[in-house]
Order: C-alpha cells, then sequence, then structure tokens
C-alpha cells in the first residue's frame, strides 16, 4: 500500500495500522498487524504474554521502528513524522513516572515547563487539571503521602498538560485496589468525552468489557479477531455451560467424563478456571441435560450447573487457547 493511499484511508481514524511487521532477530514479534481506532474512542487490545502487544504500542509511540508496513497516529506515519506523533500522544506504564518529594501542583507545573509552556501558563493548567482530577486539596502534600490511586491520577493529569490526541494505556490500574481501579474507570471514560482516543492495554478483562468501545485480541504476532465486546461474546457460540463439582479436586473427573462436549483445543488447558468448568454450549439446554446426564453416570457430586452468557474469560479461552487473567 502507498503511503499516499495509507495516510488517505486513515485521515478519519486517530491510529490506523496496516501489516505491521516487526522481527528480533530470528524471532516475529508482528506479522502483519492491522486494524484502526476511531477518534474520541477506547480501544481495548488483550492478547496473552508474548503475543505482541507492547511490541504494537512501541512501534506506535516510536519507541520501535517497524520493519514493513504502514502505521498512522493522530494522522502523522510514525516512520516519516514521529517527532509529530510524540508530540500528539501521551503514553503511561505501569509505574507514575513522578517527583515523590514534590507536590502534585509542583510536578504538574514542572511538566507544563518542560513541555513548552511559561512559568504562568503552567501554573494555570496545572490548576485546572487539579480541580479536573479531583485532586485541589491534596495537591498541595508531596506525592509520596498519596494512595496509589492518587499517584495514578497525577500521572494522568502530568500527560494532559498539553492535551494529546491519542494516549497509550498500559496497564493503568495494575497494583491498584477497587475503589481506585473505579476512580482510574471515570477518567478513561473522561477522555474519551472530551474526544481523545485511548488504546487501553490491561490484564483485567472486566476492565476491557466496561470501558472499550472496540476490543482487538492479538496473538502470534497478529490480529485474530476484532469488534465490540457485545460481538466477540457472540462469535464464542453464545452460552457456556459452567460446572461446579462439589469437591474440587474432581475438576478432572469432570473433564474426563464431559469427553467430547470440550473442544479439542481447549483440553490442554482443562478448561478448569479455579473450582469449575466451563464449555461452550450452543445448543443451551440440549448441552446442560447432556452435562447431567455424563455427571450422574459418572457418580460425580456437583455444586452447581448454570447455563450463562459468555463473559471475555470465555472468549480469551476460545480465540487464543488460554485462560484470560483474573484480578
Amino acid at each position: 500500500m502507498s503511503s499516499t493511499r495509507a495516510a488517505a484511508e486513515s485521515a478519519s481514524a486517530a491510529v490506523y495500522v496496516a501489516d505491521v511487521h516487526k522481527s528480533f532477530g530470528d524471532v516475529q514479534a508482528l506479522r502483519g498487524v492491522s486494524f484502526a481506532a476511531e477518534r474520541g474512542t477506547v480501544l481495548g487490545i488483550l492478547g496473552p504474554n508474548g503475543a505482541g502487544k507492547t511490541t504494537t504500542i512501541k512501534v506506535l509511540s516510536t519507541l520501535l521502528r517497524p520493519d514493513s508496513g504502514t502505521a498512522f497516529v493522530a494522522g502523522h506515519d510514525v516512520v516519516r513524522d514521529p517527532a509529530a506523533v510524540r508530540r500528539a500522544i501521551m503514553m503511561t506504564g505501569q509505574n507514575a513516572a513522578l517527583d515523590q518529594n514534590l507536590s502534585g501542583r509542583a510536578n504538574l507545573e514542572f511538566f507544563g515547563r518542560l513541555m513548552g509552556l511559561d512559568r504562568k501558563d503552567a501554573r494555570k493548567r496545572a490548576d485546572e487539571l487539579l480541580e479536573l482530577f479531583d485532586l485541589a486539596v491534596p495537591g498541595r502534600r508531596p506525592v509520596g503521602s498519596y494512595s496509589g490511586g492518587m499517584r495514578r491520577r497525577v500521572d494522568l493529569a502530568c500527560g494532559l498538560v498539553v492535551r494529546p490526541e491519542v494516549i497509550f494505556l498500559d496497564e493503568p490500574t495494575t497494583g491498584l485496589d477497587p475503589r481506585s481501579r473505579q476512580s482510574v474507570w471515570h477518567l478513561i471514560s473522561r477522555l474519551k468525552d472530551e474526544g481523545i482516543t485511548v488504546l487501553l492495554t490491561t490484564q483485567y478483562l472486566e476492565e476491557v468489557d466496561l470501558l472499550s468501545d472496540k476490543i482487538i485480541v492479538i496473538d502470534g504476532g497478529t490480529v485474530i479477531s476484532e469488534g465490540t465486546a457485545d460481538e466477540l461474546k457472540a462469535r464464542t457460540g453464545g452460552t457456556f455451560c459452567e460446572v461446579v463439582p462439589r469437591d474440587p479436586a474432581q475438576l478432572g473427573a469432570v473433564v474426563q467424563a464431559l469427553g467430547d462436549l470440550i473442544p479439542q483445543a481447549l483440553r490442554d488447558e482443562a478448561v478448569a478456571l479455579g473450582d469449575r468448568v466451563s464449555i461452550p454450549a450452543a445448543d443451551g439446554s440440549e448441552t446442560m441435560a447432556e452435562v447431567l446426564r455424563r455427571i450422574h453416570t459418572n457418580g460425580i457430586a456437583i455444586a452447581d450447573v448454570a447455563l450463562r452468557r459468555p463473559s471475555l474469560d470465555d472468549v480469551f479461552l476460545t480465540l487464543t487457547g488460554h485462560p484470560g487473567t483474573h484480578s
């Protein structure tokens, strides 16, 4: 694809990626990754460890140069105009990059000066962001005294001193307590409301389910599926049957009893999620009746059996053959 054609096709997208490859020696990290993220949306990026998620983000943020393919961020080619890409983005990792001895306000002012604001404008922008992130009072205290959630909020605020068009969030709630996680979720929704595009990688599947307008699943260095959370769930077969044995030690016996009801591709993982076994149930109640018959025939005592709609965990398991990560 020519650069001119790619630029035209990416005009309406905040992020546009077409057939990107990246290798490290003999290891092919990316094998033709393609996707797009529309402006003012949240794109969730899922995939097992080593799937290519981090490499994709590094290419888009100009930390790595792709071997081939095309990628535009905020209308700028990551290879031809990396400086413009860097001016248009914000990137935050799992750890807040803040000076622990400075106050939240001082950190914001410092970032403002680094971004070219004069002293007056940096102070004004710091005050605006402290109000926006509900940090006006604690903003006077040293960051070292903040909770994890407060540090994360200041970290995000620092990235907004000069408004970015695209934000890359790499596991932004890792290590936070449930209340702090919900606070960050609210901030991500607020960013979208302001027209900022967010690319979110996370180990919490419910986080992607709640926040994302669209989700892509990367495995083996390529995008293996994409769509809304509901669309991805529908592709798993629509319904799952969950069996909870009375004795968790009998999970293996349950898997053996269910036999061919468990897709061969999933049998190596035993489909055991903690204290239960979950299998696709395309035929709904007929599948559950057969499950009960086999369980009864094998004399296995069960605590519960039920049909339920698929979760993103089921999507992840079905698409990649590996269970997703839980909080």
